[in-house]
Formats: structure tokens, sequence, C-alpha cells
């Protein structure tokens, strides 16, 4: 199995998950992998690690998250896997939960989100987003 290291999803990926039969929460499981140094698109120095440039973004996204409805359930840095293997491991795990997959999009598209992002993109080296919708 190949894992494509992404930063953004598709405009498929979207429509897809808005697609999905949920009438409530989405909790979305991010793996997340940072570069060793930030980099900006803008080309601006920074001494920053990618790590430190994606907690810029992460404290302004998770503000932005819970003042609409959404809540951080869990974040931690990835151990060593007890079952399976993989070629490089993820660095940090984490669970956020969005009111609907709706809210995720209308949230994730904000242009305020968009102004902050710019740490977002400048720490990842890549990242996965899973949806996961609790049982009813």
């Amino acid at each position: 199995m190949e894992i494509e290291n992404a930063v953004y999803p598709t405009g498929e990926q979207l429509t897809a998950l808005v697609a999905l039969p949920a009438t409530g929460p989405v909790v979305m499981l991010n793996l997340l992998k940072f570069r060793e140094r930030a980099q900006y698109k803008d080309g601006r120095a920074t001494e920053l690690t990618g790590f430190e440039a994606y907690m810029l973004y992460g404290q302004l996204m998770t503000r932005f998250v819970t003042e609409r409805g959404g809540k951080l359930h869990f974040t931690a840095p990835a151990a060593a896997p007890v079952i399976g293997a993989v070629g490089e491991m993820w660095d940090v795990v984490a669970l956020m939960e969005y009111p609907s997959p709706q809210a995720f999009v209308e949230i994730a598209t904000a242009p305020e989100v968009a102004e902050f992002g710019v740490h977002r993109e400048a720490g990842l080296a890549g990242q996965m987003l899973i949806p996961c919708l609790p049982q009813r």
C-alpha cells in the first residue's frame, strides 16, 4: 500500500466528505509528519522547526474550531506500531471533532483559516486526515 504525503484535500475528497451519511459530529483523525525546518511559501527567513510552525497554526485553529462548536479530543506524539509496519512513522496524532462533515468543510475553507494556515503549510511534510463517524 502506497501512502501519499499530502497537505491539502482535493475537491473530490471534500465532496465525498460532505456526502457522508452523517447528521451529527465527525471526528477527524490527523496523522501529522513535520518538516525538519519550516518552509514558508513567501520565502521568509525563519528558525522555526516544522513542528513549531505547525503549533502556531494549531493553537489558532483549535480556538477557531472550538468557537464554532468543535472540540480537540486528543493530541500526542506517535509511538512505534504494535501491529503492522510503516516505512516512516507519523510524528503526531490528533483527534479533532467538528459538529458535522459540512461544518468541517466550512471551517477548513474559511478565509481566516487561510490567513493563519500559512504556518500549517510551512510546517507539514505531509498529513493523513481520516473522518471517523461516531456510531449512533
